[in-house]
């Protein structure tokens, strides 16, 4: 496991690095927003991030280093402030410590945000993110809201990445033995719809002329 420390404190990012690497993982360390920039990338498993950097905000910065992939994260802060706590989890935080804290009980927190994405089921096409166990729907850092069946659509086509489904094998996933009743051309309209919520701008949900439709960059 690769975790990310982004600490502006040397002897804490020194403590940090040495903790974790004694438990076992590997580690890429930055001190400031510049250098988590040039040093870390999204092939990270979790960042522990400092909310302030001398160059930059620790929220906004996670921000930028989660877009081709979203990455778990632990905020340190150095101040019980619940403007950024809530701040952190409107953008996706899994955790937050505040300053002094224990090592022993950051890594433990480190231990159940790692075990609980490892058992998450998590879809990936461009920019779209299908979490199945939570029935969520990302596109970027935006979630969107789909209708039950948008959302039973959009999970069918990302499973089946690369695949043409047909509106026949898309009414019988979606509405099974109902699928009879179904006007084929209500597929066309769903997926005209499902589209526009996802921006699909770059064609991510493609028209296959003939024979159906496919998912896939």
């Amino acid at each position: 496991m690769r975790i990310g420390i982004i600490e502006d404190d040397t002897l804490l990012r020194k403590a940090l690095d040495t903790s974790l690497k004694n438990q076992g993982y590997t580690t890429i360390l930055a001190g400031s927003r510049k250098e988590a920039i040039k040093n870390i990338d999204s092939s990270v498993d979790l960042l522990i991030v400092d909310i302030g950097l001398p160059d930059g905000d620790g929220i906004n910065l996670y921000q930028e280093l989660q877009k081709n992939r979203k990455i778990p994260a632990i905020f340190l802060t150095a101040k019980d402030d619940e403007k950024d706590m809530l701040k952190a989890f409107d953008i996706g935080a899994d955790d937050y410590v505040v300053k002094p804290f224990s090592i022993k009980v950051l890594l433990k927190r480190i231990e159940v945000v790692l075990k609980r994405k490892s058992n998450e089921n998590i879809f990936m096409c461009g920019q779209v993110m299908l979490y199945s166990d939570r029935k969520q729907v990302f596109v970027g850092e935006t979630e969107i809201s789909l209708t039950l069946k948008e959302y039973q659509l959009l999970e069918y086509f990302i499973m089946n990445q690369n695949q043409v489904l047909t509106k026949e094998m898309i009414m019988e996933n979606i509405w099974g033995i109902d699928s009879e009743f179904i006007d084929p051309n209500t597929i066309s309209v769903m997926i005209s719809r499902l589209k526009k919520k996802l921006n699909d701008s770059s064609n991510v949900i493609s028209n296959v002329f003939g024979m159906g439709y496919r998912m896939g960059e």
